[in-house]
């Protein structure tokens, strides 16, 4: 089976100015992992309609899912749901459900237009539960619109995950070693890629207190395949005079 592949579109001048650090790539990609969906590329892209728009065409022609963070608040510069509305040529409009649901979550007279602005989406667009704050995501074909708020985000994930169509789960086997450079390995890990060319075999340097080093990290759906290849790597280290250490390398 041929898993589902990904795109993420994090949305917002703040990323791109530095001024705030995404922190949802890695919980994404990491989730997508566990069910069965590779994510296979992540943009960063400005609060721009036009390049809005030209990017979610793109995507979605492109991917099977495509994940959007950011964009979705009460102010004049969250635009992400709008411009969704326009890729997919449908109306911008009061979702009856979300407005429903906003307008009782608010007091009397609170919920304004800016806070009308976060139940208006895309029509035919199905809800996202958020189970944090009032304001839902949604889904409309093939593209997942969710906050950018880390932790908001993590609660909309938990409730859209159970509706993707993934496959085989994506697993992960490392095994890593101090002193070790990539060029003396370089030449034996090509070899363990061409012989297993169904996995995803990555060489990563780390460079900690501890000491130096590299981690060898396979990816794939075949757990038996993935450890077969983890055990090449592994002798590999020995005939450099290495010890290889078993998982990732510690953090600092």
């Amino acid at each position: 089976m041929v898993n589902p592949i990904a795109c993420l579109l994090v949305i917002g001048n703040e990323v791109l100015s530095g001024r705030t650090q995404d922190a949802n790539v890695k919980f994404i990609a990491t989730r997508l992992g566990e069910i069965g969906i590779a994510l296979r590329e992540v943009r960063i892209i400005p609060d721009v309609a036009a390049t809005i728009i030209a990017t979610l065409n793109e995507c979605r022609a492109r991917f099977d899912h495509v994940f959007t963070t950011g964009g979705i608040g009460p102010t004049h510069d969250d635009i992400t749901s709008e411009c969704v509305a326009a890729a997919f040529g449908v109306p911008w409009e009061p979702h009856p459900q979300a407005w429903e649901m906003m307008q009782r979550g608010y007091k009397s007279g609170e919920f304004n237009a800016a806070r009308q602005r976060m139940a208006t989406m895309p029509r035919g667009a199905s809800l996202i539960a958020n189970a944090i704050s009032i304001a839902p995501g949604f889904s409309i074909g093939n593209v997942h619109v969710m906050a950018g708020v880390p932790r908001i985000m993590q609660s909309m994930f938990d409730s859209l995950a159970p509706t993707l169509a993934g496959g085989p789960p994506i697993i992960s086997r490392a095994v890593h070693a101090l002193a070790l450079l990539e060029g003396r390995i370089a030449e034996g890990l090509a070899g363990v890629q061409a012989e297993f060319p169904e996995l995803d075999v990555g060489s990563y340097p780390f460079y900690r207190v501890s000491g130096n080093g590299v981690a060898l990290v396979v990816k794939g759906t075949d757990v038996a395949m993935a450890e077969a290849a983890v055990a090449k790597i592994t002798d590999l280290i020995e005939q450099l005079g290495l010890v290889p250490i078993q998982g990732e390398p510690p953090a600092a």
